[in-house]
């Protein structure tokens, strides 16, 4: 299994509009976020969980050339506002995407993107395939899709398990119930989103906190945004077995 991180940024991350704060101006590539978002190529499939405003420019870069489903992990528009870019692979794959979202996903998308669910549609607009995620497991393509629910402050959000890796964004809570989901997985990314505390994310110690006591053999941080610093710094502060994700980071799993 391959792993691609597509974005590692949150919407205040860089290069953020009129900041001139080091990270927004840094000229290193690592410093250089897009919204968060990863992609998963499996047994002849490609998967794509969140695909926020900067989906287009992450296919892009990526020479992405085919789109099986999107898993979607919550309803805030940094990580659905780029479905509609999913028209280019239904017109070079001459097929529906395959949209797996919960219900509150479901009516966000509904709402925004009103047109893709239209019962008259206009030619050339995104077709999907709607699925319903629940507390349940479900195979994608031959690949297990493990749901697991956190919390960002009151919103439930699901984090995914995929065999040994698993992957959480936008979170600052997670049940003990939950966590016995992760435990064992070789591969952990999980959200930082600065130094200071925050009503709604991990901060970077808390981040470091959760994963010890989880207990992956090594983890990633994401969802960073620019006031975590720049990435050559962060990760000199890290323990050996944590590292700051960055866009285009790679993992062969």
């Amino acid at each position: 299994m391959k792993v691609t991180f597509l974005g590692t940024g949150k919407s205040q991350g860089v290069p953020l509009i009129g900041c001139d704060c080091e990270v927004c101006q840094s000229t290193d590539e690592k410093d250089k976020r897009l919204r968060t978002s990863i992609m998963i190529e499996n047994k002849g499939h490609v998967f794509v969980i969140d695909t926020g405003p900067d989906f287009r420019q992450q296919m892009l870069r990526e020479n992405v050339k085919r789109l099986d489903a999107v898993i979607f992990t919550h309803e805030h528009r940094d990580h659905i506002a780029g479905l509609d870019d999913i028209r280019a692979f239904n017109f070079t794959m001459k097929q529906a995407i395959d949209v797996y979202a919960d219900e509150n996903v479901e009516k966000a998308l509904r709402r925004s993107l009103w047109y893709i669910f239209a019962e008259d549609k206009y030619p050339g607009i995104p077709e999907v395939r709607m699925h319903t995620i629940t507390q349940e497991p479900f195979i994608v393509g031959g690949t297990k899709f493990i749901p697991i629910e956190v919390f960002h402050h009151k919103l439930q959000v699901w984090g995914f398990r995929i065999n040994d890796f698993t992957y959480i964004t936008d979170a600052n809570s997670i049940s003990e119930k939950e966590k016995e989901k992760i435990k064992g997985s070789e591969v952990l990314v999980l959200n930082a989103l600065r130094k200071e505390k925050h009503i709604s994310h991990f901060s970077l110690d808390e981040a470091i906190k959760m994963i010890e006591e989880l207990k992956p053999k090594t983890a990633y941080l994401t969802h960073i945004s620019h006031q975590l610093g720049k990435h050559k710094d962060v990760e000199k502060e890290l323990p050996l077995h944590i590292h700051l994700g960055y866009d285009g980071l790679k993992l062969e799993l």
